[in-house]
């Protein structure tokens, strides 16, 4: 799968947490591995031109979805014939992301990875225009985000252990310093 992150607006981002939690998403909902996500950083002007053209509404918003292709979810990567080839495009505004974070009482990377998840829910169909979509999309979406984090926080948990593993092999004179510095621990003896 290939996600292409462009930041045009002037904000630094966690770029790969972004890659991650959209592949994430992607992986969960059964997308095709050959589908292409494309996430676009803009500033408020931007997104605010792009809020009154596309949605008739004024001023900027936060995230805006621009599906490409049909999706064909049921088709695996062995099929004969192409795939789906762009997904579409979820386009995040991180300034106004940043007033919703501190209005939710959370960091600007937990409110873009949240509109990103969002985003690409609505690229799948997800809607929250009645009550009870609105009940399921959001019900999916924070499912999504606290597996993926969840998930994080495991690979955190173990490149400390194996790290912590490392230094104590190493200072055992199991692990030689470059071992320590480029992977795994190996015996001395080798």
């Amino acid at each position: 799968m290939t996600i292409e992150v462009a930041n045009e607006s002037g904000v630094g981002v966690d770029e790969p947490a972004l890659v991650s939690v959209a592949r994430y998403a992607l992986d969960r909902m059964g997308i095709n591995p050959l589908a292409e996500l494309s996430v676009l950083l803009i500033d408020v002007p931007t997104m605010t031109e792009l809020h009154v053209k596309w949605m008739d509404e004024p001023g900027p918003t936060d995230v805006m979805s621009f599906p490409m292709d049909e999706l064909d979810t049921a088709r695996s990567p062995d099929d004969a014939g192409p795939g789906p080839a762009l997904l579409g495009d979820v386009v995040l505004c991180p300034d106004v992301a940043a007033e919703q974070a501190v209005t939710a009482g959370h960091t600007l990377d937990d409110e873009l990875h949240l509109l990103t998840v969002h985003g690409i829910l609505h690229l799948l169909g997800y809607d929250h225009a009645e009550a009870e979509e609105e009940r399921a999309m959001f019900r999916l979406q924070n499912e999504l985000l606290d597996a993926w984090r969840e998930q994080r926080a495991e690979q955190g948990r173990g490149a400390v252990t194996r790290a912590a593993d490392t230094a104590v092999l190493g200072a055992a004179g199991f692990v030689d310093d470059a071992a320590r510095d480029s992977g795994p621990p190996q015996s001395a003896a080798q």
